[in-house]
């Protein structure tokens, strides 16, 4: 998805998204993005399968008796 920085209120950011909608986002996640920048958000699924499996490791470990 992409979105386009609208302007800045405060400590959001107002921007488009599809359709003319819009969004506020806060201004912290988009550091050093400007007034006009088109920003891309996208899911990063190998990313996130690993992060589960990481998480899953964790938990495994917590409750496995030693």
């Amino acid at each position: 998805m992409r979105i386009v920085i609208d302007r800045f209120e405060g400590e959001y950011a107002v921007c488009e998204i599809e359709k003319g909608r819009f969004v506020n986002l806060p201004r912290q996640i988009l550091e050093g993005a400007k007034e006009g920048d088109i920003v891309k958000i996208e899911i990063l699924k190998d990313e996130t399968a690993q992060r589960k499996k990481d998480l899953q490791a964790r938990l495994n470990g917590l409750f496995s008796k030693n």
